[in-house]
């Protein structure tokens, strides 16, 4: 709605600017004009079929009911084809490049986000086309609106749900991209910068990120790990570190032969299961992990693997069997698709 009233608005300034409201004057003139002169000339019929046949005849549509008998007639025909087609033709041409320019300012980053619970990307790379990917293949965030802030040319990707902002990381960006009613926040390292300096930039918006907006939860693209705790400063809430994962799996696959295979489908929402976080779920508040994870896999055919104590702030991999789940606690678990329960 808010994007039709800017379209209706946009489109009044253009009426006035280019005087375009005289041309619908004078459209409706000639049509009014030429109503009555034809009514004059075609008596066996009504002032309203007059006036509805030039409507049909000024808009081309021509349905062919109400047609010129006489001589006069005919004429008035001729003058309103040749006079009103080209001034109709400039006012459906404006409402049209309007449209049109509508979308290019779009597709350029020129508009302001108006979206709200939406996914905030700040820069672009490589990986910007799989993390996008990703979203849309998990039903959480499968429609959830992205908002993505960068310095490209033009909207990298076709997805209407995806609002393009080009520019830097600032107060004024930011407050386009509608970031104070953001679910959360992906920023990316910038492959245009040298590599020793890449982190920097993207350390410098989070803390921009993180003073103007500071309970949006963000989360980090590092390139190396000596830089985590300059980024913890910033106040990042995750850091991922590309190179060291990359690291890690290799020297996990050397050791155990094939258990990246596992890795990628578990961290993949694209194919196989899937990691989720889900809040504990009521019947099993009270319960030790090892009946909760009975029940989990005997229901549900899910398995749980990690409790979030959100009182400790702390995660907890493969808990005792006799750890009490508690109403505040998030569960990881795995899963072919996002566990539902009632």
């Amino acid at each position: 709605m808010h994007a039709v009233f800017q379209i209706l608005k946009r489109f009044t300034i253009k009426i006035r600017k280019d005087n375009l409201h005289k041309v619908g004057v004078i459209v409706f003139a000639l049509i009014l004009l030429t109503s009555i002169v034809f009514w004059q000339f075609e008596e066996r019929l009504s002032f309203g079929d007059a006036v509805w046949w030039s409507f049909v005849t000024v808009t081309t549509v021509g349905y062919g009911d109400i047609s010129p008998a006489s001589f006069g007639g005919r004429i008035v025909g001729i003058i309103l084809m040749i006079t009103g087609i080209g001034l109709l033709g400039i006012l459906t041409a404006t409402i049209a490049s309007l449209f049109i320019e509508e979308q290019s300012l779009e597709n350029k980053g020129m508009k302001s986000a108006t979206v709200s619970g939406h996914f905030v990307i700040c820069g672009w790379n490589f990986n910007g086309f799989d993390i996008i990917a990703e979203l849309r293949a998990d039903h959480k965030s499968m429609k959830t609106p992205i908002v993505l802030i960068s310095q490209l040319n033009e909207k990298p990707l076709d997805d209407p749900n995806l609002t393009f902002i080009k520019g830097e990381i600032n107060a004024d960006v930011l407050n386009k991209a509608n970031v104070g009613q953001a679910f959360s926040a992906i920023l990316l390292s910038d492959d245009n910068i040298d590599v020793h300096v890449r982190d920097a930039k993207t350390i410098l918006d989070t803390l921009t990120i993180k003073s103007l907006y500071p309970d949006l939860y963000v989360c980090v693209e590092l390139v190396e790990s000596k830089n985590i705790t300059h980024c913890e400063l910033a106040k990042a809430d995750e850091i991922i570190v590309v190179g060291e994962i990359t690291t890690n799996l290799l020297v996990q696959s050397v050791l155990d032969h094939g258990v990246t295979h596992l890795i990628s489908e578990l961290v993949s929402n694209r194919y196989g299961n899937e990691i989720y976080k889900i809040e504990a779920p009521s019947f099993t508040v009270g319960k030790t992990f090892l009946e909760m994870m009975y029940t989990f896999k005997k229901d549900h055919n899910v398995t749980c693997m990690a409790v979030e104590n959100n009182s400790e702030g702390i995660f907890i991999s493969n808990p005792e069997s006799d750890y009490i789940i508690c109403k505040d606690d998030d569960l990881v678990v795995i899963a072919k698709d996002r566990p539902q329960f009632a």
